[in-house]
């Protein structure tokens, strides 16, 4: 009975699921009893086979996100590349966008604020698309109230607002988020006019159920074409995606 199994053949069958599952009833009780046997002994004299199978799953099942990702952004289009409430850094009709999901007190984020400055730097033709995704508490949703109001008031000192109070790296607040937002020449009393009229939780609300569609759990994450691309991943591989983007009209060329 051994010799009728190998390694490869093994585990694609511990990785094909349900293919494994019918091909199992075709067997009568007896061969379904020596292929139990032989599996068993062959997982308990190489454990490590197992690993071979939770990648080839993990695989899987990243592959299958990617698609669900990519179907939410062309349904979700409007939404994330071109929402009202967003401000874009950069060229406002540059032919390549990217849309980043963030939290004030996130510190990929810090990280990744530089990533941000050096694409912007090098390629006038991008178009950066900030989406505030407030997710780690309480600080966190009142730094991005105040940084709201002053989008509403000032839009056009957004860009140093928000490289001030991310770059600061202490906790953002609304206390700090305030401070930074006074620094530009913005009234405190203007600002809480600005939160109280409009809390901005519509657009948090809208920056949630779109996370939640692409599959996003974490800051920062980027969009890029159809592509969801998540983590700091670094200014290179970013600029990787624009060039393809704009080479074959997708990330991924």
């Amino acid at each position: 009975m051994k010799s009728l199994f190998s390694r490869t053949a093994l585990i694609a069958l511990l990785s094909a699921g349900l293919g494994f599952t019918s091909a199992a009833h075709a067997l009568d009780a007896k061969q379904k009893q020596e292929m139990g046997e032989f599996i068993k002994e062959y997982l308990i004299a190489h454990p490590e086979i197992m690993l071979d199978v939770q990648d080839a799953l993990q695989k899987k099942q990243e592959a299958a996100r990617a698609v669900a990702a990519e179907q939410a952004v062309k349904t979700d289009k409007d939404a994330i590349f071109n929402a009202k409430t967003d401000i874009a850094l950069g060229n406002p009709k540059g032919n390549v966008t990217i849309v980043e999901f963030f939290d004030y007190n996130c510190g990929y984020c810090r990280h990744a604020l530089s990533d941000m400055d050096q694409i912007l730097k090098s390629d006038p033709n991008v178009r950066f698309v900030l989406k505030e995704f407030p997710i780690l508490g309480p600080d966190s949703v009142a730094a991005h109230r105040v940084s709201a109001a002053l989008k509403q008031l000032a839009p056009e000192k957004y860009g140093e607002f928000h490289r001030e109070l991310l770059g600061s790296g202490g906790r953002a607040t609304e206390a700090s988020a305030m401070e930074v937002a006074t620094s530009l020449g913005l009234k405190e009393a203007d600002l809480r006019k600005a939160m109280a009229d409009n809390p901005n939780d519509a657009a948090v609300q809208q920056a949630y159920q779109l996370a939640q569609n692409l599959g996003i759990n974490g800051t920062p994450a980027y969009i890029v074409g159809n592509e969801v691309i998540s983590g700091a991943v670094g200014a290179d591989e970013l600029e990787q995606k624009l060039k393809n983007l704009r080479s074959c009209g997708k990330s991924t060329c």
